[in-house]
C-alpha cells in the first residue's frame, strides 16, 4: 500500500522482485494514480473499507502486507482492529503517530489559529505546504481528516510479526517515530538504513528487498 501523493508505481522495484516468489497485488488508493475520482473527502476508515473491498474482490485471505507512509496508517489501524486480517507486516516510513511539538511548530500553529479569525481564507495559503495547496478541495478535506487521526493507541493491539524499516535521513517520519513504533508493537523488529530517506525502499531497494523477503519467508 503506497504513500500519500504516490501510487502503486512507487513500488516498481518491489513488484518485479517479489513476483518471483509471491503472488503480488498492488493498486492505487482512491485519489491517487489512476484511481483519481474521490466522491467525497475520505477518512482513514473510508480507505480501510476500500482495502477490504479490494481483498474480497480479489479473493485475498490473510496476506502479508508491505506499506509505506500513509499506507502504513491503513495497515496499522486495520491490524489494530483485527490482527487476523493480515499475516506479517512490513511498515516503512510509517506515518500515523502523534508528532513531537517543536517550538517552531507550536508557534506556527498558534499563529494560524489567530490568523483564521481575522484574515480572509485565500490569504492563509502561506501556512500550507505546496503539496497541500496542489490538492483539490475534496482531497484537502480528506488530508485534514487523515493527519488529525493519531494511531498511537492501536500499537499495543497489533499482534502480527512486524518489520519496521526506516531511513536514517527521513524527515517526514523521523527515526524517533520508528523507535516508538518498535516499542509499541510487541512483536516487531526495527531496521534503520544509513544514507536513506523517507523512500528507503527506493534509496536502498536491493537491501530492502532481500531483508523483506527473508522476513516473509
Amino acid at each position: 500500500m503506497h504513500g500519500y501523493l504516490a501510487s502503486s508505481k512507487t513500488f516498481s522495484y518491489q513488484l518485479a522482485y517479489f513476483k518471483k516468489d509471491f503472488q503480488v497485488f498492488c493498486f492505487d488508493l482512491k485519489g491517487f494514480g489512476e484511481n483519481l475520482d474521490m466522491p467525497y473527502p475520505y477518512s482513514l476508515d473510508d480507505y480501510i473499507k476500500e482495502v477490504k473491498t479490494y481483498l474480497k474482490e480479489n479473493n485475498i485471505f490473510k496476506p502479508h502486507v508491505i506499506a509505506h507512509s500513509f499506507g502504513c496508517r491503513i495497515a496499522i489501524k486495520m491490524a489494530g482492529e483485527n490482527p487476523e486480517i493480515f499475516d506479517k507486516m512490513v511498515l516503512t516510513g510509517a506515518a500515523g503517530l502523534k508528532p513531537k511539538n517543536s517550538v517552531k511548530k507550536v508557534i506556527r500553529r498558534t499563529a494560524f489559529k489567530v490568523a483564521k479569525r481575522f484574515v480572509p481564507k485565500e490569504r492563509l495559503t502561506r501556512f500550507y505546504s505546496k503539496d497541500y495547496q496542489a490538492l483539490s478541495p475534496v482531497m484537502q478535506e480528506s488530508f485534514k481528516k487523515i493527519v488529525n487521526e493519531h494511531l498511537d493507541g492501536y500499537l499495543p493491539k497489533i499482534k502480527n510479526q512486524t518489520l519496521l524499516i526506516f531511513g536514517k535521513r527521513d524527515k517526514e517520519t523521523p527515526v524517533y517515530m520508528a523507535k516508538r513504533l518498535n516499542k509499541g508493537i510487541k512483536n516487531s523488529k526495527l531496521s534503520i538504513y544509513d544514507n536513506a530517506g523517507h523512500f528507503c525502499f527506493i534509496d536502498k531497494s536491493a537491501k530492502f528487498n532481500v531483508e523483506v523477503k527473508e522476513f516473509l519467508l
